[in-house]
């Protein structure tokens, strides 16, 4: 056993150890620049919002809090996201997130929450905050980003989407780390997390059982950095209205390869809040009023055309529809993963109608 002045030495030792660390970190603090209270709209290199600026004036822009939700610890295996430090391991995902956040832009506000959204009561809560946590008191958030590595967590947001008509978008990358996508989810007009479900949501597997203990799903913090990217570009677009949203794009990076699509809802979805959405936007549309486009016939500048030269439109469609077997029509390089199979008719003898009362049918029956 230690003795009671080695005790007093080492308790010294720690305290020493904790005023350097304190030293650390407030020398830390002062590198980064403090809040700014107004936004300059000055363009200059001091002004470290100057080019967003510059886009603004150029007209290809149009100011953030930021909601935080997550339930895990930063663990040593999540050091190759390029986001976590060491130093952060065992704090709490959201807590690690926010320090990391704060640091780069301190102007952004934050508000952090660390819990599981599945069960009932967070789930309640996820609800109010989602339909509450503007910046203005009392106004929903203007976008909610899933980057989520589990089903049951997509389709908890998915829900809570649907029933408050919240727009969101999805992200994922797949667990070969080859590949991933992102897909903007308006309710009602796009097709929501369970209209196309995977196999997992489709089939009422547990996805539980799909993971071996002891064994991590493969992760490249290249391909996860590039669906972040496409990700983060995509929010751009659609919070700065510039450019065009993309609806669903995907990732393959074994063939660098990007598909692209826009699929509409499916009406027999299993979520009732997107099938009551899908109603709340027919009506919409229908209350537009129809505008009359005459189409203008272009001038040909050049009638000798000796090479072939053509000038298309980059306005691609991309619009997917459920076919009638309920399958989307894809473009190529996606497909889907679980497929609702049609009832086999031969299989089973089909009965013609008949005036017959059922009584009478029953009696028919005793005699055979």
């Amino acid at each position: 056993m230690a003795t009671l002045e080695e005790l007093k030495l080492r308790v010294r030792e720690l305290e020493n150890e904790l005023i350097k660390c304190k030293q650390k970190q407030c020398a830390a603090e002062q590198l980064y620049r403090p809040k700014i209270e107004k936004m300059s709209a000055e363009v200059v290199d001091s002004n470290p919002y100057s080019r967003l600026m510059a886009l603004k004036r150029m007209g290809i822009v149009d100011n953030y809090e930021l909601l935080l939700f997550d339930y895990d610890k930063v663990e040593l295996a999540n050091m190759n996201r390029l986001f976590f430090q060491p130093h952060q391991a065992g704090l709490s995902k959201v807590e690690a997130a926010e320090h990391t956040l704060r640091n780069i832009n301190p102007d952004v506000s934050f508000e952090t929450h660390n819990y599981n959204i599945t069960t009932m009561d967070n789930f309640n809560h996820f609800m109010e905050r989602l339909s509450h946590g503007g910046l203005e008191d009392g106004k929903p958030v203007d976008l909610v980003l899933s980057c989520v590595d589990n089903f049951e967590a997509r389709m908890a947001i998915n829900t809570a989407c649907n029933e408050l008509g919240q727009t969101w978008m999805e992200s994922g990358v797949s667990e070969n780390a080859v590949s991933g996508h992102i897909q903007l989810i308006n309710p009602g007009e796009t097709a929501c997390f369970a209209c196309a479900p995977p196999l997992v949501v489709a089939a009422n597997i547990d996805e539980k059982t799909l993971k071996r203990e002891g064994v991590c799903a493969a992760s490249l913090p290249t391909t996860m950095g590039v669906v972040a990217g496409i990700l983060v570009q995509n929010v751009l677009k659609y919070l700065l209205k510039f450019g065009r949203v993309s609806y669903y794009l995907g990732y393959n990076a074994m063939q660098d390869f990007f598909p692209s699509m826009s699929m509409k809802p499916n009406p027999q979805c299993n979520d009732r809040h997107c099938r009551k959405q899908q109603g709340v936007y027919k009506a919409k549309e229908a209350e537009q009023p129809k505008s009359e486009t005459v189409q203008e016939e272009e001038e040909v500048v050049h009638e000798d055309n000796e090479w072939g030269i053509e000038l298309v439109s980059e306005e691609a469609n991309e619009e997917t529809q459920l076919t009638a077997a309920g399958v989307p029509d894809l473009p190529e390089g996606i497909t889907v993963a679980y497929t609702i199979p049609a009832p086999n008719k031969g299989d089973c003898e089909v009965v013609e109608e008949t005036e017959q009362s059922l009584e009478e049918l029953m009696a028919q029956m005793r005699k055979l």
